[in-house]
Protein backbone atom coordinates (compact mmCIF):
# COMPACT_ATOMS: atom_id res chain seq x y z
CA UNK A 1 0.00 0.00 0.00
CA UNK A 2 1.17 3.16 -0.90
CA UNK A 3 2.04 6.55 1.60
CA UNK A 4 -0.48 7.99 -0.13
CA UNK A 5 -3.66 5.61 0.13
CA UNK A 6 -2.27 5.33 3.87
CA UNK A 7 -2.94 8.95 4.74
CA UNK A 8 -6.54 8.51 3.09
CA UNK A 9 -7.49 5.83 4.68
CA UNK A 10 -8.13 4.41 8.58
CA UNK A 11 -6.93 5.81 11.62
CA UNK A 12 -3.72 7.44 10.02
CA UNK A 13 -6.22 9.44 7.85
CA UNK A 14 -7.98 10.88 11.38
CA UNK A 15 -4.49 12.14 12.52
CA UNK A 16 -3.82 13.83 9.11
CA UNK A 17 -3.13 17.88 10.08
CA UNK A 18 -3.01 16.79 13.54
CA UNK A 19 -0.35 17.65 15.96
CA UNK A 20 1.19 17.05 19.21
CA UNK A 21 1.49 20.20 21.67
CA UNK A 22 3.55 19.77 24.74
CA UNK A 23 1.08 20.85 28.06
CA UNK A 24 -2.03 19.89 25.89
CA UNK A 25 -4.51 17.66 27.50
CA UNK A 26 -6.07 14.53 25.80
CA UNK A 27 -8.08 12.18 26.58
CA UNK A 28 -7.55 9.21 25.21
CA UNK A 29 -9.46 5.98 24.81
CA UNK A 30 -8.22 2.94 22.70
CA UNK A 31 -9.77 -0.78 23.31
CA UNK A 32 -9.14 -4.36 23.25
CA UNK A 33 -8.47 -6.62 19.91
CA UNK A 34 -12.17 -7.64 19.37
CA UNK A 35 -13.54 -5.91 22.44
CA UNK A 36 -12.71 -8.98 24.25
CA UNK A 37 -12.95 -8.86 28.10
CA UNK A 38 -9.38 -9.21 28.77
CA UNK A 39 -8.94 -7.21 31.36
CA UNK A 40 -12.23 -9.03 33.46
CA UNK A 41 -10.05 -11.28 35.20
CA UNK A 42 -8.65 -9.55 38.51
CA UNK A 43 -5.16 -11.06 37.72
CA UNK A 44 -5.14 -9.64 34.11
CA UNK A 45 -6.35 -6.27 35.13
CA UNK A 46 -3.99 -5.73 37.89
CA UNK A 47 -1.22 -6.84 35.47
CA UNK A 48 -2.36 -4.00 32.74
CA UNK A 49 -2.75 -1.55 35.25
CA UNK A 50 0.58 -1.68 37.42
CA UNK A 51 2.44 -1.87 33.99
CA UNK A 52 0.27 1.06 32.15
CA UNK A 53 1.07 3.26 35.50
CA UNK A 54 4.66 2.81 35.89
CA UNK A 55 6.51 6.23 35.75
CA UNK A 56 9.41 5.33 33.75
CA UNK A 57 6.31 4.69 31.08
CA UNK A 58 5.50 8.33 30.24
CA UNK A 59 8.62 9.70 30.36
CA UNK A 60 8.14 13.77 30.31
CA UNK A 61 4.52 13.01 30.22
CA UNK A 62 1.81 13.04 33.14
CA UNK A 63 -0.99 10.15 33.61
CA UNK A 64 -3.17 12.19 35.25
CA UNK A 65 -6.46 10.28 35.23
CA UNK A 66 -7.17 6.94 34.18
CA UNK A 67 -9.42 3.31 33.93
CA UNK A 68 -8.94 0.38 32.86
CA UNK A 69 -12.08 -1.75 31.75
CA UNK A 70 -12.73 -5.18 31.01
CA UNK A 71 -12.26 -4.12 27.07
CA UNK A 72 -10.67 -0.71 26.81
CA UNK A 73 -8.62 1.84 28.14
CA UNK A 74 -8.98 5.95 29.10
CA UNK A 75 -6.65 8.33 30.16
CA UNK A 76 -6.01 11.32 30.61
CA UNK A 77 -3.18 12.23 29.90
CA UNK A 78 -0.93 16.07 29.84
CA UNK A 79 1.60 15.47 27.26
CA UNK A 80 5.05 16.36 28.28
CA UNK A 81 7.96 18.56 25.92
CA UNK A 82 9.01 16.78 23.29
CA UNK A 83 6.76 14.00 23.36
CA UNK A 84 4.19 13.09 20.52
CA UNK A 85 0.92 11.88 20.94
CA UNK A 86 1.11 8.97 19.04
CA UNK A 87 4.53 8.12 20.15
CA UNK A 88 3.51 7.73 23.62
CA UNK A 89 0.03 5.16 22.64
CA UNK A 90 2.39 3.10 20.56
CA UNK A 91 4.40 2.44 23.46
CA UNK A 92 2.02 2.27 25.68
CA UNK A 93 0.39 -0.12 23.51
CA UNK A 94 3.06 -1.75 22.31
CA UNK A 95 4.54 -2.66 25.84
CA UNK A 96 1.64 -3.43 27.70
CA UNK A 97 0.95 -6.18 24.70
CA UNK A 98 4.41 -7.67 25.21
CA UNK A 99 4.24 -7.91 29.06
CA UNK A 100 1.03 -9.71 29.22
CA UNK A 101 1.56 -11.92 26.18
CA UNK A 102 4.33 -13.53 28.21
CA UNK A 103 2.37 -13.67 31.87
CA UNK A 104 -0.97 -14.80 30.18
CA UNK A 105 -0.59 -16.22 26.53
CA UNK A 106 -3.99 -17.73 26.53
CA UNK A 107 -4.86 -13.85 25.75
CA UNK A 108 -4.09 -14.01 22.29
CA UNK A 109 -3.63 -10.21 20.69
CA UNK A 110 -4.33 -7.63 23.66
CA UNK A 111 -4.74 -4.02 21.47
CA UNK A 112 -6.88 -3.07 18.92
CA UNK A 113 -5.60 -0.94 15.67
CA UNK A 114 -5.70 2.60 16.41
CA UNK A 115 -6.75 5.04 19.35
CA UNK A 116 -9.44 7.88 19.72
CA UNK A 117 -7.99 11.24 21.66
CA UNK A 118 -9.53 14.62 22.09
CA UNK A 119 -7.63 17.32 23.16
CA UNK A 120 -9.22 19.08 25.67
CA UNK A 121 -9.81 23.00 25.09
CA UNK A 122 -8.94 25.85 27.64
CA UNK A 123 -13.03 26.00 28.46
CA UNK A 124 -13.51 22.51 29.17
CA UNK A 125 -13.36 21.56 32.82
CA UNK A 126 -10.70 19.04 33.48
CA UNK A 127 -11.85 17.91 37.11
CA UNK A 128 -15.12 17.19 34.98
CA UNK A 129 -13.50 14.90 32.63
CA UNK A 130 -11.52 12.97 34.67
CA UNK A 131 -14.66 11.98 36.82
CA UNK A 132 -16.51 11.46 33.76
CA UNK A 133 -13.64 8.64 33.15
CA UNK A 134 -13.51 7.09 36.93
CA UNK A 135 -17.28 6.80 36.81
CA UNK A 136 -17.23 4.25 33.98
CA UNK A 137 -17.53 1.37 35.80
CA UNK A 138 -20.22 2.57 37.31
CA UNK A 139 -22.09 3.32 33.83
CA UNK A 140 -20.94 0.02 32.70
CA UNK A 141 -22.84 -1.56 35.72
CA UNK A 142 -19.48 -2.99 37.31
CA UNK A 143 -19.73 -1.61 40.96
CA UNK A 144 -22.30 0.88 42.89
CA UNK A 145 -19.67 3.12 43.42
CA UNK A 146 -16.26 3.86 41.74
CA UNK A 147 -14.21 3.68 44.60
CA UNK A 148 -15.35 -0.14 44.60
CA UNK A 149 -13.37 -0.58 41.40
CA UNK A 150 -10.08 -1.76 41.53
CA UNK A 151 -8.46 -0.07 38.10
CA UNK A 152 -8.59 3.39 38.20
CA UNK A 153 -6.69 6.19 39.53
CA UNK A 154 -6.41 10.37 39.33
CA UNK A 155 -3.95 12.95 40.42
CA UNK A 156 -5.28 15.63 42.85
CA UNK A 157 -6.73 17.95 40.04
Amino acid sequence: MTEAVLMTSGHIALRKGRHSSAGQIYLVTFTTADRQPHFAPWEVGADAAYWMTEPAQWGTSRLLAWVLMPDHWHGLIELGPGALLPALVQRLKGRTARLLGLAHPALGGIWAAGYHDHALRKEEDLLAAARYLVMNSVRAGLVRSAGRYPFWDAVRL
